[in-house]
């Protein structure tokens, strides 16, 4: 069986690296060729009459979605699909594909879509938000924007000063707002799901920041999820159709799962320095199985 791993041309960061070559390993034990592809090389194999070998499935680690979209409208198998890259990698995709769902969400609004450069002019309709108690809302709030990774684009406002900052800093990017969960701060659960089974979790923790992420100073431990939680994971795949993904959940006031947000391409090195569970290994063998004719 022969595969490409598509990956960005213009992130060459160690953790990154880091993953490829795990998946690359993992491919290997398996006796899977995969060869790394950038989505450069993968647009240019469409520019021009191509000579290469074609491969028998895409595993697409990457977020270039119109490239994942281009390899199944020519009859390739990727994994994920671009439609489930693109339901997570728009946080506002992610709420409006569950919402309907049953599965419980932070109180959620999309900001309204603005075309100056330099964001909004008027901030009156956030205060209205901020100011209706009664259905909810109120400070502190979760301003998040629609794209971004490791919490870097998360912000926890407090007060009408704030909020004005996080706005201009924003601009004309695309974002939602959301209720706080205070009985959550500084703590979330990672489950990593593949093919629909739970194969790992970590308990994610930080003292001096309301987002658990490692990259944010957060620490890890491994962690049983509870059944409540395994569901939720897994329902949450199986409705944005994952074929693996990395499941964040908050815990609410009497530690009942609430969905923090959903990761097609998770970062599992940290899951496998914390539990010992290879996710690389779990991915590969989840593509031989629905490739039985390779």
């Amino acid at each position: 069986m022969f595969g490409w791993l598509i990956v960005n041309a213009y992130l060459n960061k160690q953790k990154f690296n880091e993953l490829f070559s795990m998946l690359a390993e993992a491919a290997d034990k398996l006796e899977i060729e995969l060869k790394i592809v950038t989505n450069e090389e993968g647009w240019l194999y469409f520019a021009w009459e191509h000579e290469e070998k074609k491969p028998d499935f895409i595993l697409f680690w990457d977020k270039d979605i119109r490239l994942a979209q281009m390899f199944e409208k020519n009859g390739f198998r990727v994994f994920n699909s671009a439609a489930a890259i693109a339901a997570c990698d728009d946080k506002s995709n992610t709420f409006f594909s569950l919402y309907d769902s049953g599965i419980r969400m932070p109180k959620t609004i999309v900001a309204p879509k603005v075309f100056q450069l330099e964001g909004f002019p008027d901030t009156t309709f956030f205060h209205q938000v901020a100011s209706a108690k009664q259905y909810g809302w109120g400070y502190p709030l979760v301003f998040k924007e629609c794209n971004g990774s490791f919490g870097a684009q998360v912000y926890l406002v407090h007060d009408q000063e704030e909020m004005i900052k996080v706005i201009k800093h924003i601009g004309n990017r695309p974002f939602l707002i959301q209720e706080y969960i205070k009985t959550s701060y500084g703590r979330d659960v990672r489950i990593q799901v593949v093919g629909g089974k739970v194969v790992a979790a970590m308990l994610r923790t930080n003292e001096h920041d309301f987002r658990a992420n490692i990259t944010n100073g957060g620490s890890m431990q491994p962690y049983i999820p509870s059944e409540e939680q395994e569901r939720m994971a897994i329902q949450v795949c199986k409705k944005l159709k994952l074929d693996f993904a990395g499941v964040d959940i908050l815990f609410g006031e009497k530690d009942e799962p609430i969905l923090c947000e959903v990761n097609s391409n998770a970062h599992f090195k940290n899951l496998y320095d914390c539990t010992g569970v290879n996710t690389a290994e779990e991915i590969l063998k989840y593509i031989k199985e629905k490739m039985p004719d390779f």
